[in-house]
């Protein structure tokens, strides 16, 4: 069957290739049930055709990635506390940085998508690449097993791993915010979203970031985190968590 350009085989080969696969290592069925958006099933189901998104994958894949880049963290910083580790593992589980694996990949180019989600630039969106690559990570562990699933993990992690080695990898600033102001013993941080204009593919968000009622900083972006991790970067680059707070004790 030929679907969003390509046919089921091509489709899971060149998703077996991009992974550094062999041939046929992929069970074809969990291939392109990793790659079919709840979009396309949609549209499929009203032309009477029943088939499963990658919803489910993507759970299984979620803790297969965790636990690999856990286990990865845990023996390439072998000095890092635990606090250390759990932002550093933060860093490479992120829909950032998930998204911008799938990209190196070119996922997007072969997800099945709805006809109204590809119009809108789904294939380039980073929540449903972040999630499609989870889905993935579920398809090769259900086929291959999780040493193989390590093993591809680590080398398409390879670069992120190596900037958090060399402390080159972005800052979690909204994990930052919180531990400080859990510090001062203050409410957690909550982010609101003041604005978000622009066409629905290309949205530019403002965020506010605010503790017990205070508005500590506000930051933008494309997506509703990245806008959340710029307010928080805000609040703790002008010390406006701290001085808030000392002026009202």
């Amino acid at each position: 069957m030929i679907a969003n350009g390509l046919a089921d085989a091509e489709r899971v080969a060149l998703l077996e290739q991009r992974l550094g696969l062999a041939a046929g290592s992929l069970r074809p069925e969990i291939a392109l049930q990793a790659l079919r958006h709840g979009s396309y099933v949609h549209e499929r189901r009203l032309a009477g055709e029943i088939t499963g998104s990658n919803e489910r994958l993507e759970f299984l894949g979620d803790s297969v990635l965790g636990l690999a880049v856990a286990v990865r963290c845990y023996e390439r910083f072998p000095d890092a506390a635990e606090g250390d580790l759990t932002r550093i593992r933060a860093s490479l589980v992120n829909s950032d940085s998930l998204a911008q694996v799938a990209r190196d990949l070119d996922l997007g180019a072969l997800l099945l998508l709805g006809r109204g989600e590809d119009r809108t630039g789904g294939r380039e969106k980073q929540s449903l690449l972040a999630d499609a690559l989870e889905a993935v990570v579920a398809a090769v562990y259900l086929s291959c097993g999780l040493d193989t699933a390590v093993s591809m993990l680590d080398r398409l992690f390879a670069p992120l791993v190596e900037a958090a080695l060399s402390g080159t990898m972005a800052r979690d600033y909204k994990t930052e915010l919180q531990e400080r102001l859990q510090g001062l013993h203050r409410g957690a941080p909550a982010y609101n979203v003041l604005d978000a204009p622009g066409p629905q593919h290309a949205r530019i968000f403002e965020v506010e970031v605010t503790s017990s009622g205070v508005a500590l900083g506000r930051g933008t972006g494309r997506t509703k985190k990245e806008a959340e991790q710029a307010a928080a970067r805000a609040a703790l680059d002008t010390g406006i968590a701290a001085a808030v707070f000392t002026s009202r004790e």
